[in-house]
């Protein structure tokens, strides 16, 4: 029996299963909405700077990566003022690796947190991290959050650290990734 050309007008939408693809079938990742990683970049603070014992939120001597065969996916974060903004909708992946150094010999802790707004306004800590160092030594910070932005005009986010002492200093540099953070677009928003 002679096989028949199912044309498209011939398909039901939501009909083709898993099942009836085959294996070897080549069909090109641009035909497959929401698949794979849309958006990744990466930022970093050039100047390092001394923390306040109130807080100081990272807003100035920010830099897209841009060395050593770095490339980002998509359009890619931006930010102004600190205040960063995301290319499109849905849930990210925000890390924040952060590099300390205690000036003195004693024991004080050094926190790191992401900030989020929900309303383009108010900003509440979404993820927090404390690490104490001494001796004069460095130390680091990781923070994580996954962050649903179902806006992108309302739902930011911005970088704050606070240290127990002024002798705390915060490392960076304008070609190595020493305080930085990164954004990965995980999926859609959920809401």
């Amino acid at each position: 029996m002679p096989l028949t050309k199912i044309q498209s007008l011939g398909i039901t939408d939501g009909t083709i299963v898993n099942a009836d693809i085959n294996a070897s079938a080549a069909i090109a990742g641009t035909k497959l909405s929401g698949a794979g990683i849309t958006e990744a970049d990466m930022w970093r603070i050039t100047t390092s700077f001394t923390v306040a014992t109130t807080g100081t939120e990272l807003t100035s001597n920010w830099e897209r990566v841009d060395t050593d065969g770095f490339g980002y996916i998509g359009t890619g974060m931006s930010q102004s003022s600190g205040i960063f903004t995301f290319p499109t909708t849905g849930v990210y992946l925000i890390e924040f690796n952060n590099a300390y150094r205690q000036t003195v010999n004693q024991a004080d802790y050094c926190n790191a947190q992401i900030l989020t707004t929900l309303d383009n306004s108010s900003y509440g800590i979404a993820s927090s991290s404390d690490s104490a160092s001494s001796q004069n030594m460095y130390n680091t910070n990781t923070v994580q959050f996954i962050f649903n932005v179902s806006s992108t005009a309302n739902r930011k986010c911005k970088f704050r650290m606070e240290a127990q002492v002024t002798t705390v200093t915060v490392q960076a540099n304008t070609d190595a990734n020493i305080t930085y953070v990164s954004f990965i677009r995980l999926g859609d928003s959920v809401w």
